[in-house]
């Protein structure tokens, strides 16, 4: 979890450098569950310095229940909420699976 991760690593020396350069560093990060929570203001910052480090460097891939309308809301609609949404929206590709739910899908063709 990424949040649980950003909390373990503000308590070390240099952790949270040491976080930003990791996930920076891959070329894809997959966010499932994506603002499945309203982040708090410190998640916030985090995903905003994160986003900024990846920009042009590597792809995120953002798997969420929320069309992209609702992202800028559950972000907290304020500055960090633009500065997040910014680094999102450009140079992005957009694939929307409607209401396709795997979960249902697996378990139906589970119990055939």
């Amino acid at each position: 979890d990424l949040e649980e991760a950003w909390a373990l690593a503000k308590d070390r020396p240099q952790g949270q450098n040491k976080f930003l350069k990791k996930y920076a560093a891959f070329s894809l990060l997959v966010i499932d569950e994506w603002l499945l929570d309203h982040p708090d203001e410190t998640i916030s910052r985090m995903l905003l310095e994160l986003l900024e480090r990846r920009y042009d460097t590597g792809s995120t891939v953002f798997c969420t229940q929320y069309p992209k309308k609702d992202w800028h809301q559950r972000l907290g609609s304020g500055v960090h909420a633009d500065a997040v949404m910014d680094r999102i929206v450009h140079n992005t590709i957009w694939i929307d699976t409607g209401t396709h739910n795997m979960r249902e899908h697996a378990a139906a063709a589970g119990s055939q």
